[in-house]
């Protein structure tokens, strides 16, 4: 892919139920933040910014602040999915709580062309401005008893995907119905076509 193109829209992930958690799924099942052109396309399709947001100025360190963000959340979240005790994540616990402290872009309520209020933001978003806003989501789902509790890995095979599960009843099973559900049906048919033939 050349640098600066976008990567396809089927190809970037946004139903993992929190900004953070959808960083996590552009590892699966390669790398998906891959150049500037995805990252950017990732930035305005999770919401971290409006559509039409101007980001002509993000550049290879974006991605490599993106990246290194998104494997410390990936430890933090797999090691506290693992009940581990944490100890062997301070590095990763105590770079998340630094990009955290960073404040998001400010945004700004404007006349859109219909005459409602839309939001747009004050300026062009800087990098670390847009890290700070995906840690401090990180760290309140870290730190939110309620929202940790509907935290789920995909039941799909070989998936890694964590999800948050707002479903009623909280009996979601995988990271999408469309993807590994399907999946799953579908390989739950073929078992039982076998084994009606043999």
């Amino acid at each position: 892919m050349a640098l600066g193109t976008a990567t396809a829209p089927y190809e970037l992930r946004f139903d993992a139920g929190r900004i953070c958690l959808d960083l996590l799924a552009t590892s699966h099942p390669g790398e998906r933040l891959d150049s500037v052109g995805p990252l950017c396309a990732w930035i305005v399709g999770c919401g971290l910014v409006p559509a039409g947001t101007a980001l002509a100025h993000a550049d290879s360190g974006w991605l490599v602040g993106f990246r290194e963000l998104r494997g410390h959340v990936e430890l933090l979240v797999r090691g506290e999915l693992a009940a581990a005790d944490g100890r062997s994540y301070g590095p990763a616990l105590g770079r998340l709580n630094e990009i955290a402290r960073i404040a998001p872009p400010a945004p700004r309520a404007v006349r859109g062309e219909d005459g409602t209020l839309v939001r747009e933001l004050d300026g062009p978003p800087g990098c670390a401005a847009l890290l700070g806003a995906v840690a401090r989501d990180a760290v309140e789902l870290l730190t939110d008893p309620v929202a940790w509790a509907a935290v789920r890995e995909c039941e799909g095979d070989n998936c890694p995907i964590v999800y948050l599960d707002t479903s009623r009843g909280r009996r979601r099973r995988w990271c999408s119905s469309e993807v590994c559900g399907n999946r799953e049906r579908v390989a739950r048919h073929r078992r039982r076509a076998a084994l009606a033939r043999a």
